[in-house]
């Protein structure tokens, strides 16, 4: 994928989080969040996939622990939500380490239970 792309797509997902952001407000559950992004990105007629499964492989070895990213929009973007007081330095971590562990260049990271969503969403970027 380019880079022009890449930045189209994570626009429109941006304005998706502005737009259930504006709509439901802060506090709720994460889940309540990922079920209106699924609705605003497919409304965007972009393909996003919830919950999907994410193999760790060791050595060569599929481990049977796996994770799940909240959302994988287009096969090219991770969605790492969350709504807590404050991101932490372990949700950057995270997203970083499904990032690596995918292969996928670009993530974004939001909290949703902020009163400031734009200093919220973090862009994280995997340098292969």
């Amino acid at each position: 994928m380019t880079i022009d792309f890449l930045n189209e797509l994570t626009y429109k997902i941006r304005g998706a989080f502005f737009e259930v952001y504006n709509v439901l407000g802060p506090g709720l559950l994460e889940s309540v969040y990922e079920a209106a992004l699924m609705v605003e990105l497919q409304k965007q007629g972009l393909k996003a996939v919830r919950q999907k499964a994410l193999d760790v492989e060791y050595k060569g070895v599929c481990l049977e622990t796996c994770f799940f990213l909240d959302i994988l929009v287009e096969d090219e973007v991770i969605i790492e939500l969350k709504s807590v007081e404050k991101l932490l330095p372990v949700h950057h971590k995270q997203l970083l380490s499904y990032l690596r562990l995918s292969g996928k260049k670009v993530g974004l990271l939001v909290n949703f239970n902020s009163s400031d969503l734009k200093s919220n969403i973090v862009r994280i970027a995997n340098n292969l």
